[in-house]
């Protein structure tokens, strides 16, 4: 991993200073979008159980072979 950061940062190293903004712009939407991910699958998972009564019970059992 530390190769690729240093390959990375060398690229970043070698761009024109006014490239440095949307660099900086790109990984603040990396980081966003991690964060937003990070948030989705924290809900999903604190709300499975509270769901598993409506997700798995007889009525519903035919659409599991669906």
């Amino acid at each position: 991993m530390l190769a690729n950061t240093q390959a990375l940062m060398a690229k970043i190293e070698a761009l024109p200073a006014e490239r440095l903004a949307e660099v900086e712009d790109f990984v603040d939407f990396i980081e966003q979008r991690e964060q937003r991910h990070a948030l989705i699958r924290a809900a999903a998972s604190a709300s499975a159980a509270a769901f598993a009564a409506v997700w798995s019970n007889p009525e519903d059992d035919v659409y599991d072979a669906v």
